[in-house]
């Protein structure tokens, strides 16, 4: 199963969960504003995994971020076989959020 840490006021984080809706056997969805356990959880992860030195840099937090079963950790969507926002395969939030097929 992968972990995706993530919040609802994202909207890079909204269209990732979107996409595993229905699919909680492959995907577990951690908001990380839900509880301090969860943001605790995610932000040890942040200050020790390499990935996010550059977005940290940026002074991006690293959301949505997967931890996938062997413990690699990613910030890229494909790499969980799902699109990110912005790219051209994706609908725009407006399109995801008004229930576009295929969205």
């Amino acid at each position: 199963m992968i972990k995706i840490y993530g919040m609802p006021t994202c909207p890079y984080c909204d269209y990732i969960h979107a996409q595993i809706a229905g699919r909680e056997d492959e995907f577990e969805y951690i908001n990380i504003g839900e509880n301090i356990r969860n943001m605790s959880a995610f932000t040890r992860l942040r200050d020790t995994n390499p990935v996010f030195d550059r977005l940290k840099a940026m002074g991006d937090v690293g959301i949505p971020a997967f931890v996938f079963e062997d413990g690699r950790v990613s910030v890229d969507p494909a790499d969980a076989g799902l699109i990110e926002y912005g790219t051209p395969n994706a609908c725009s939030v407006e399109d995801h959020r008004s229930g576009r097929k295929g969205c």
